[in-house]
């Protein structure tokens, strides 16, 4: 019953049952070069599962995918998806592009216009461009396969300003059955719970009702997408969907035994994490990945508030950035959290290395925090000492070149 977990697989069409298609259709009307659409249709009905942003502000495609999942997510067939243009703040139009996606989507393959869910990332405030839209789901539609490369297509067409794709796999065995749970996803900026700028498409052969369903997904993203920040944004198209076919014939729902309820949840658990660690380590013209680690807390959310102050301080993510181990601004981050901080009580370590006990600094220390924090993977621990609850964020520095990328369009 161990679990086989793949880092950079092709990613979904390691699920038997799913298929996927990509096609550059040109929505950023730079050329037909780059991957901007793809198709992810699943060969019998799927249960399926959502979690969204939480932005008022919310793009046509999340408010669509939402409607479907409402109405009918016990005979979900797949998802398109497009890069290159968000459907955001597109008012009425963006709804009916966002609904034509699907119909178009449906049409292509054959299954009802409300078996497909929509996502689209990208720029804000543009209409898609829908007549290159159909092309691109005829094209992908037409390449639809569990060929490995197609799948690697698939992860490459939702980039946006992403250097690399992400994806990874997992398997496990249940009494002679394997079960395996695939996922892509993109972000690279725009990123701060709830979600991220960041769209993640995973899918399992295992059988769950929608409720058990959106337990797990909600329980894996707590524990992943919600835990990670690169500069701060939330985003109006964030959007992770989970699709479970059943064909391996194991249902991991409330039913089943706590150890097989506890293998998948893993194994879910360790393709969400991946994935978010990717978005984070692909963030826009970072140089470091921090993991900001509170313990001791009197509450998991007083533990959040202070690891989210930190990951967001734009003080702390400069010093990142310039390998100065400046601990006074991470304690700085952690009062103004307002939590109740008890600073006699502070610990703070790079690492293992100690900067602060109980209030006292320990300045000898310094050379080695120096050394830590050249590191392009560090942590950063802080023990409050007033509980038992914690909290781990996945942050990123703050570049000039971050800056320089995004001060215009």
């Amino acid at each position: 019953m161990s679990l086989e977990f793949t880092n950079d697989s092709p990613g979904l069409t390691d699920v038997p049952g799913f298929r996927v298609g990509a096609a550059g259709c040109d929505i950023r009307n730079k050329g037909l070069d780059r991957l901007d659409l793809t198709l992810v249709v699943a060969d019998r009905p799927c249960v399926a599962a959502g979690v969204f942003t939480t932005n008022d502000v919310k793009a046509g495609p999340v408010r669509y995918s939402q409607t479907v999942l409402a109405a009918s997510a016990e005979r979900i067939r797949g998802i398109v998806g497009n890069s290159g243009n968000a459907n955001a703040c597109t008012a009425a139009q963006g709804d009916q592009d966002a609904a034509a996606m699907a119909q178009l989507a449906a049409t292509a393959v054959g299954f009802p216009s409300d078996a497909f869910l929509v996502c689209s990332t990208g720029r804000i405030g543009e209409l898609l461009p829908m007549t290159k839209v159909a092309e691109g789901i005829k094209v992908s539609a037409a390449r639809l396969t569990r060929d490995a490369a197609e799948g690697v297509r698939s992860a490459n067409a939702i980039l946006t300003s992403d250097t690399r794709p992400k994806s990874c796999s997992a398997r496990f065995t249940w009494e002679g059955k394997v079960v395996t749970v695939a996922g892509i996803a993109k972000g690279a900026g725009m990123i701060e719970p709830n979600m991220a700028t960041m769209l993640a498409f995973v899918c399992t052969d295992a059988a769950a009702s929608p409720a058990e369903l959106k337990t797990a997904l909600k329980s894996a993203s707590d524990q992943s997408f919600n835990c990670v920040s690169v500069d701060g944004d939330m985003s109006t198209n964030d959007t992770v969907l989970l699709l479970a076919s059943g064909a391996a014939g194991v249902a991991v729902g409330a039913s089943a035994p706590a150890a097989l309820r506890a293998l998948f949840q893993e194994a879910l658990d360790q393709v969400c994490f991946a994935l978010a660690e990717k978005i984070v380590g692909d963030g826009e013209k970072i140089t470091k990945v921090v993991s900001v680690e509170i313990e001791g807390a009197r509450s998991r959310a007083d533990a959040e508030k202070i690891a989210r102050a930190i990951g967001n301080s734009l003080l702390v993510k400069s010093s990142w950035f310039g390998e100065d181990p400046n601990w006074g601004r991470l304690a700085d981050a952690a009062g103004y959290a307002r939590t109740g901080l008890d600073e006699t009580k502070l610990d703070i370590f790079y690492d293992d290395v100690p900067a602060v006990l109980g209030g006292r600094p320990l300045p000898e220390n310094k050379p080695r925090w120096k050394q830590v924090v050249q590191a392009a993977r560090f942590a950063v621990r802080l023990k409050l000492n007033l509980g038992d609850a914690k909290f781990r964020l996945l942050a990123a520095d703050l570049t000039d070149g971050y800056v320089n990328y995004n001060k215009s369009e």
